[in-house]
C-alpha cells in the first residue's frame, strides 16, 4: 500500500504542475466541472503572485500571533474567547476585508472524549501512536511506527502553568450557551458565485496561550485576508476567510457553519443582483498548528530546541473521504505552489487528514489541511510537546518556528491566488 501511494504521489506531483481539475458537488450532490487550472512555469519577473507573496511579512505574522495570545488559551465558552472573537473581527475590518460577519450557534457540552483536537486524556499512554480519534495509524500508509513515542493529552492541571498571571487569565471555565465565530469575504470579480474557503480555528485549551494550537493557523488566515483585501488585488473567484470556534470540542463551529450555510450555496440575493451570500463551495483549505517541527522526543523524554533538518509544511487530505481523488490533486497542486513560491521550507503530502475543521467539509467538497507535522504519525506519537500543554506560549517559539508558519502562509496564498486568478490592478 505504501508503494502504491508513493507511486501516486509521484504521478500527482507531475500532474499538478500541468493541470488540476477539481469537481464539486452542489448541496444536492450534483457534480459540476471547474475549469482546468495551470500554474505557470517558471514565474516571470512581474509575476503578480510573487508580488502578493512578498507582502506576507514575518513580523506582521508574529505580531498577529502575539495579539491572539493576549487572550490566553481562548477556551470556548469563556469571556476570553468572546473577547478574542471581537479582536479578530476588529482586525479583519482594519484590513479592509469585506463582508465581515458572524455565525451564531448554540453549544452544549456533550460526553467527554472525541473532539476536534482533544487528544488522549491526560496521563494515558497510547499504544504505539494513537491519534485523538482512537485510530492507530503510526507510520506512512499505516505502517508500525519505530522510534521513541511519548504520551499525548490535554493538560487540565492549572498548576502546571508556572506563569501566575496567565494561570489567572485562563481560570474561567467554559459554560454552555451561545457561541460565535467570524468570517470575511473577498468577492470574485467575474465568478462571485464560486468560492474557496480558507480556515483556521481560534479556540484552544491546555492552560497556555494556544500560540501554536491554533494562534499560528488563525494568524495565517488573518494575514491572507489582509493581503487579498488590499485595494489593488483582484480575483476572479470568491475567497472566504473563516476563523472557526469550538474546534477543540469536536469541530462544532465548522459543523454549525455547514448546517446554516450549505443550503444557501449559489443563490443570488436579491435575484439577478450577482450577489451571493453563500457562493458555491469549490474547496476548503484548513490550517491547524503551523510552527513546531523539532522531531521525535529523545530517549530521556526531552526535545531538541532546534527544528529538525527535515522540517517541512505538511499538506494532508483524507484518503477515505468522498472527494479523496480531487483532494489529493488539490494537495499536490499546493505542493507545487510551495516549490515555486515558498522561501524556506518544502512541503510534503500525506493521505491522513483528521481531527480538524476540514473534516466536516471533506464529504461535501475537496478538503485539505496544512500543518507542521503528520497528524497520524508525528503528532499521535508525541512529537509535539506544545500540543494542548502549558508551554504553548509565544516565547516557546523561535523565528525559525514562526518562519515555518509563514512558509505555510506563502504556500496557501500562492495556491489560492492561482486558483482564483489573483492579479493586481
Amino acid at each position: 500500500m505504501k508503494h502504491i501511494f508513493m507511486g501516486l504521489a509521484i504521478l500527482m506531483a507531475a500532474a499538478s504542475l500541468d493541470a488540476l481539475v477539481v469537481s464539486e458537488p452542489s448541496i444536492a450532490g450534483n457534480r459540476e466541472r471547474v475549469e482546468r487550472q495551470q500554474p505557470a512555469a517558471p514565474a516571470p519577473a512581474n509575476d503578480p503572485i510573487r508580488t502578493l507573496v512578498s507582502r506576507l511579512d514575518l513580523e506582521k505574522y508574529k505580531a498577529t500571533v502575539k495579539g491572539l495570545t493576549a487572550f490566553g488559551d481562548r477556551r470556548q465558552g469563556t469571556t476570553r474567547n468572546r473577547q478574542a472573537v471581537d479582536w479578530i473581527e476588529a482586525q479583519l475590518k482594519s484590513y479592509g476585508c469585506a463582508n465581515v460577519e458572524r455565525i451564531t450557534y448554540e453549544y452544549k457540552a456533550r460526553q467527554a472524549g472525541g473532539g476536534g483536537g482533544g487528544g488522549q486524556g491526560a496521563g494515558q499512554k497510547p499504544p504505539d501512536a494513537t491519534i485523538a480519534s482512537g485510530e492507530v495509524r503510526s507510520g506512512p500508509g499505516g505502517s508500525r511506527y519505530r522510534g521513541i513515542t511519548r504520551r499525548t493529552g490535554v493538560n487540565n492541571d492549572p498548576m502546571r502553568q508556572p506563569d501566575e498571571k496567565l494561570r489567572a487569565l485562563n481560570t474561567e471555565p467554559a459554560t454552555d450557551g451561545q457561541r460565535q465565530e467570524v468570517y470575511c469575504t473577498k468577492v470574485g470579480s467575474t465568478r462571485p458565485d464560486e468560492m474557496y474557503i480558507v480556515g483556521g480555528h481560534m479556540d484552544g485549551h491546555g492552560w497556555g496561550e494556544a500560540a501554536n494550537d491554533n494562534g499560528s493557523g488563525t494568524a495565517l488566515v488573518m494575514e491572507l485576508a489582509r493581503v487579498f483585501s488590499m485595494p489593488d488585488v483582484v480575483t476572479d473567484r470568491t475567497i472566504r476567510f473563516a476563523l472557526w470556534n469550538n474546534e477543540e470540542t469536536g469541530t462544532n463551529g465548522a459543523r454549525a457553519y455547514i448546517e446554516q450555510r450549505a443550503g444557501l450555496q449559489g443563490k443570488e440575493d436579491p435575484p439577478g443582483s450577482r450577489r451571493y451570500p453563500e457562493p458555491r463551495w469549490i474547496a476548503m483549505i484548513q490550517h491547524d498548528m503551523m510552527m513546531w517541527d523539532h522531531g521525535m522526543p529523545r530517549a530521556d523524554g526531552s526535545y531538541s530546541p532546534e527544528q529538525r533538518p527535515e522540517a517541512d509544511v505538511n499538506i494532508e487530505f483524507q484518503s477515505t473521504s468522498r472527494w479523496a481523488d480531487e483532494a489529493m490533486k488539490l494537495a499536490f497542486f499546493f505542493r507545487a505552489a510551495n516549490e515555486k513560491y515558498a522561501t524556506d521550507y518544502p512541503a510534503a503530502v500525506g493521505p491522513h487528514m483528521t481531527n480538524t475543521d476540514s473534516g466536516p467539509f471533506m464529504d461535501f467538497i475537496p478538503a485539505i489541511s496544512l500543518r507542521e507535522n503528520e497528524r497520524g504519525m508525528h503528532t499521535g506519537a508525541g512529537w509535539n510537546p506544545t500540543w494542548h500543554q502549558p508551554i504553548d506560549v509565544f516565547t516557546t517559539f523561535s523565528d525559525k518556528d514562526f518562519r515555518l508558519g509563514l512558509n505555510a502562509a506563502q504556500t496557501t496564498l500562492s495556491g489560492v491566488a492561482q486558483l482564483t486568478n489573483a492579479r493586481l490592478k
